[in-house]
This record gives C-alpha cells, sequence and structure tokens, in this order.
C-alpha cells in the first residue's frame, strides 16, 4: 500500500513528510484491520512531521481522525464484521488498571498510546486499531463529514467541558480552526453566546456565518467579559490575553497538545479573583461517544476542504500556512 511517513521530521514544505510504500499491516488478536476511506487532517499531524511533537516510531504514519470499513480482525475480536465502518481516533490503548483508568480518568493513563504517533495513522490505504478504541459512527454522517469530528471535534468537547462554562454563559474562543469551528456549533446550540478572537479574516468570516455573537481579532477585546475561553491556537503568547478577558471567576482551558512558552503573568491582572487555568489532554472514550452523539444531534459539521491522499503533504502546508478556515480531509485517492 502508498502511505504517507515522518522519514524525519522537518518542515512540510521540504519533505518533513514522505510517501512510502508499506506492507498492509496485519491486526494483532484484539485489533482490526480497516481500509482507510478518508481521514481528517489535524494540527497534531503537523507537530508530529515537523518534530514539535518528537516522533514515539521511527517512520511513523500520521492520522488519527480515521473513517474507513473494517478489512480484517484478529482472533480475539468480537461484534464487529467486515464491512463495518468504523471511527479510528487519537487515543488506541490504556491499560485499564492504573489509578487513573480506575477513576474513569483514561486519558491521563500513564501507559496510553496514540495512533500515528506511537502506532502508524491514517495518512495509508489501510490502518489497525484494537476493536475497544473503534468508534461506531452515527449513519448519517458521510465520510468526508465524519472525519474531523473523530479528533476535532472530541477535543473540542473537552476543552468546552473543561471550561465550566455556565448556562446561557459568555464563551470566547481564541483561534478558530478546524476544532474551534465545531466546538463553537456545539456551544452555539447548548445556550452560549460565542465572542471569537482571530487573526484571519476568512475565520471571522466563518465565525460569524455559524452564529458568532462577535468575530474580532486576536489582540482586541471581546466585547463583554467572559465567563469562560478556550485556547485553541498554539500560541502561549495568548494565555494572558485571554485571562485578562475573564470576568471574576472564569476558567481558561487550552486545548492544544502544543504550546509555546507562556510569558510571565500578573497576578493581579491575570489571576486574581479565583480565575483558572486548566489544560486538556486527549480524551476518553466516553467523550467520543457523548460527542458523537450530540454532533448528530445538534447537526455540528466541519466545514470541509477535501484533498486527495496523494496530497496530503500539501493539505498540512495549507493547514500550517492558514490558506483555509475549517478542516482538511484526505479521501483515499492516490
Amino acid at each position: 500500500m502508498r502511505a504517507w511517513s515522518v522519514v524525519e521530521p522537518g518542515p512540510v514544505e521540504r519533505g518533513g513528510l514522505r510517501p512510502v510504500d508499506r506492507p498492509v499491516p496485519l491486526p494483532g488478536d484484539d485489533e482490526l484491520l480497516v481500509r482507510v476511506r478518508a481521514c481528517g487532517v489535524c494540527r497534531t499531524d503537523l507537530h508530529v512531521a515537523e518534530g514539535d511533537l518528537p516522533v514515539h516510531r521511527p517512520g511513523v504514519v500520521p492520522g488519527h481522525e480515521v473513517v474507513g470499513v473494517v478489512a480484517g480482525s484478529g482472533s480475539g475480536v468480537r461484534g464487529f464484521a467486515a464491512g463495518d465502518r468504523v471511527g479510528v481516533a487519537w487515543l488506541r490503548h490504556t491499560d485499564g488498571s492504573c489509578a487513573c483508568c480506575v477513576r474513569g480518568a483514561e486519558n491521563l493513563c500513564p501507559a496510553s498510546r496514540y495512533t500515528g504517533w506511537d502506532a502508524d495513522g491514517g495518512y495509508a490505504g489501510y490502518t489497525t486499531v484494537p476493536a475497544a478504541f473503534a468508534h461506531r459512527l452515527p449513519p448519517g454522517l458521510d465520510d468526508v463529514a465524519a472525519a474531523p469530528l473523530l479528533c476535532a471535534g472530541i477535543i473540542g468537547h473537552r476543552a468546552l467541558r473543561r471550561a465550566s462554562l455556565p448556562p446561557g454563559g459568555r464563551l470566547g474562543l481564541y483561534g478558530f480552526g478546524g476544532s474551534a469551528h465545531l466546538c463553537a456549533q456545539l456551544a452555539l446550540a447548548e445556550g452560549a453566546r460565542v465572542h471569537v478572537l482571530t487573526r484571519g479574516a476568512g475565520a471571522r468570516r466563518l465565525a460569524l456565518e455559524l452564529g458568532a455573537a462577535s468575530a474580532r481579532d486576536v489582540r482586541e477585546p471581546p466585547p463583554e467579559p467572559l465567563d469562560s475561553a478556550i485556547l485553541f491556537a498554539p500560541v502561549g503568547e495568548l494565555v494572558p490575553v485571554a485571562l485578562r478577558a475573564l470576568d471574576r471567576g472564569g476558567v481558561l482551558s487550552i486545548a492544544g497538545i502544543h504550546l509555546t512558552d507562556i510569558p510571565p503573568l500578573r497576578y493581579e491582572t491575570d489571576l486574581f479573583y479565583e480565575k483558572e487555568v486548566r489544560s486538556v489532554t486527549s480524551n476518553t472514550r466516553k467523550d467520543a461517544r457523548e460527542f458523537l452523539a450530540l454532533a448528530a444531534r445538534h447537526g455540528v459539521r466541519a466545514r470541509t476542504h477535501v484533498y486527495p491522499m496523494a496530497r496530503a503533504d500539501q493539505a498540512l502546508a495549507d493547514l500550517k500556512a492558514e490558506r483555509f478556515e475549517g478542516a482538511a480531509v484526505l479521501v483515499n485517492e492516490w
């Protein structure tokens, strides 16, 4: 099969991601073999390809927003049949027995492993996934629409819950890419008043189209104090900016897996009055199930831009350069 491999991490414009020939993988006893039909393009893929996140598997195949069909399975798998449509997301393994797993926080499991980082992902003709971590997808979503939900959507959902937004609250979103524009739709459907702060004029237009109350440049203050804010842009300099926009008792949730350095904070202006900063680490399978059900109920859909799999490097370069709003999706065409 053809696949894309992080042969030598570096700028995607200079070949940080390269096409290779690989044998079709063999599923383990507890795994599904999945024929890839579509794979979303996530900023985490860019971080892995460029070395911001050091690869855990040499030559890893990125991609963790995978929609495909079951093409085979290991001897220990039950409940799946050939041809079943499944989703493969970021989280692919936990030990199930550590203190974090026992208390329902499997996203913090020290033994956790991830698709497209610890194991080969969906920028390929086929991938594998432990059956216990495969997701059944709502029937009303086509492959391209479903793909971005499997990471961008799930992480946006967890970031929203971590932000502790009160009912009908005022929410600020800093950055408005693939995850933020899905999070905004969910927050709006649940009655929030959403303010978007982002540098791209196209992203601001999209925010208003989706129903945001305002859309301003990321350096401007929102038009009213915020109950909660979510930082999607991987820019540490925005942490104090977002904190200063919070009302008393507000919560800032940081959604990204990678963030540049945070500058010094001033206690009186940035943190006083019981403001809180919370990070977001991966997701649980429960998060995924909850979000997929909510997305189906509320009609949450990504603004998608389709690329053939043969142009995965271009899709990542366009993501890096912010040449599109919404989410890019690869379809398995070489």
